[in-house]
């Protein structure tokens, strides 16, 4: 207020009481200034920390980032975290920073400015809708006027109901007839587990959230508990026996089926089991035999068979393949190759080999600096995976004509490459053992070349395996030889339903109730996840 606007009374009380309002009034402005700066000393202290939380967490993404490219493809350490252990890290990390900004957005007193929503895709059709509508309070002087509706706000979120136990009530009335001897009674209805407690579907919610989600059943058991339904893991142990045993044809008909295909992956991984009368943990392997014809444009279903054994010997795969006689792609373990032996003749298989494999012993020296040869090597063959992708999915004489076209001459080159520099290098040297690895296979990495079927690696068996692994740790051990087999058995229809975007849970509770009503052997094609109706 400037001088000639203000008016001053001439009243000497009036006055008084204009100079103490003042007073009081730039008190206030002094004290609200205070709570100001003492509010942006606080967040200056809030943004400060936050800053420095997101700097650490940056940091260790990016190390994170850094070390999975090389671990997730080359396996450079032997202690490198998995890939569902980078995924638990990613989402701590995901947490941790949405704490951060939601601890900033209080300390501004929600002064953020609101954002714009951003467009979402919408949830599945399928799922239940819940209307709640909110009207708005009639403003006062307006409760006998007529209410238009001119248009509605909405807005869907998920919810969830968790799962809860029920209980099946099934009653047979028994009936006599006047006059007529005898009672009569519907028959009591099949089931899996005969004179047993559990419906179909436990099984199912049992079996899937073991074999398929990796959770043991010492967790099932706790997480049952607290909703005070007492089932204890022996109990469900010997279901799963059961639930195993009667799908095992099932099982043997998905390697059936596999063994039909044009080319077949193969690989292996360790299950732990114990040592009968010793309570020792013994080494135990789970074998895994995949088919998937989409990459070559085949439209056959995805299947994936698992086979339990107590050895790693070239018997066991011979014996699960017995009679094939298509491509088999595999790493480079040397038990595969009894089945392309010269004298098999006509019997043995076209090995394919993976080259995957081949470039993840030159990215770890290349990751490690140590020799020239390997980052040349890396460099080199990063074209070859460009050039698979854009022939994914087509037809086998596309693939050929293309891989002719742009990798042909690289593989020509790196092979070029290595037996010119093999001889310069220390036999005993990593560079040389990765080249001689190489050079080994050199028939079986040059197959895709010529075959369109052939994939340039075997990293779809692989990802049908990384599932098993998270089972296998969750649980420690398969117990038995025999926990084993029915691990193997319920596992290979489980990730075979989920091959074929089929709900494992759904799929399982509608085949074992066909089971148990006697579905018969003649029609198990029917059964089978790449069939089931949703």
């Amino acid at each position: 207020m400037s001088a000639p606007d203000l008016a001053l009374p001439d009243d000497v009380d009036a006055l008084k009481a204009m100079v103490v309002a003042m007073a009081e009034k730039a008190a206030g402005l002094e004290e609200r200034n205070a709570d100001l700066e003492a509010h942006n000393t606080h967040l200056e202290l809030v943004n400060k920390s936050a800053e420095e939380r997101i700097a650490r967490l940056t940091a260790v993404v990016k190390m994170l980032e850094r070390s999975r490219f090389g671990s997730r493809s080359e396996r450079l350490r032997a202690g490198a975290l998995s890939e569902e252990q980078y995924a638990l890290v990613f989402d701590e990390i995901e947490t941790g920073v949405a704490a951060i900004q939601a601890q900033m957005e209080k300390s501004a007193g929600g002064s953020k400015a609101k954002r714009a929503p951003r467009p979402r895709k919408g949830f599945a059709a399928h799922l239940e809708r819940v209307e709640v509508v909110i009207e708005p309070e009639t403003p006062a002087g307006c409760e006998r006027l007529a209410k238009i509706l001119i248009g509605e706000d909405v807005s869907e979120r998920l919810d969830v109901t968790p799962a809860k136990f029920r209980v099946i009530v099934t009653r047979r009335p028994k009936y006599a007839y006047k006059g007529w001897d005898g009672v009569i009674q519907a028959a009591a209805p099949a089931r899996i587990i005969e004179s047993g407690i559990p419906t179909e579907a436990l099984l199912a919610q049992i079996a899937v959230s073991k074999y398929a989600d990796g959770l043991p059943l010492y967790r099932q058991e706790a997480i049952y508990a607290r909703d005070q339904v007492e089932i204890d893991r022996s109990q469900m142990a010997q279901w799963m026996g059961k639930v195993g045993f009667e799908l095992e044809p099932l099982a043997d008909y998905a390697l059936t089926r596999i063994k039909q295909g044009e080319r077949v992956f193969a690989d292996e991984t360790t299950l732990p089991t114990l040592a009968p009368g010793s309570g020792k943990a013994k080494t135990a392997y789970l074998w895994t035999y995949l088919r998937d014809d989409r990459p070559f444009g085949g439209s056959g279903p995805p299947i994936v068979a698992y086979r339990f054994e107590d050895s790693r010997a070239g018997e066991c795969v011979a014996r699960h393949l017995d009679g094939y006689r298509g491509i088999l792609q595999v790493d480079g373990y040397a038990a595969y190759n009894r089945l392309a032996r010269s004298d098999r003749g006509n019997d043995g298989v076209m090995l394919a080999a993976c080259w995957s494999h081949v470039r993840r012993k030159f990215y770890e020296l290349h990751a490690a600096g140590s020799s020239v040869i390997a980052s040349q090597t890396v460099a080199q063959m990063a074209p070859l995976w460009a050039a698979e992708e854009a022939v994914r999915g087509q037809d086998p004489a596309v693939r050929i004509t293309a891989r002719q076209e742009k990798s042909a001459v690289i593989v020509a080159a790196l092979f070029a490459l290595w037996e010119k520099e093999l001889p310069k290098l220390s036999g005993k040297s990593k560079p040389a053992e990765a080249i001689r690895y190489a050079l080994g296979r050199r028939a079986a990495l040059e197959r895709f070349l010529t075959d369109g079927r052939i994939e340039i690696d075997s990293n779809t068996v692989e990802r049908a395996i990384r599932p098993q692994t998270i089972t296998r740790k969750n649980s420690l051990f398969a117990g038995s030889d025999g926990g084993g087999r029915t691990w193997a058995t319920i596992a290979t229809l489980l990730t075979t339903a989920k091959m074929n975007q089929v709900d494992p849970h759904a799929w399982l509770t509608l085949t074992l109730e066909r089971i148990a009503n006697g579905w018969p052997n003649s029609d198990i094609d029917a059964l089978m996840p790449w069939n089931y109706q949703r």
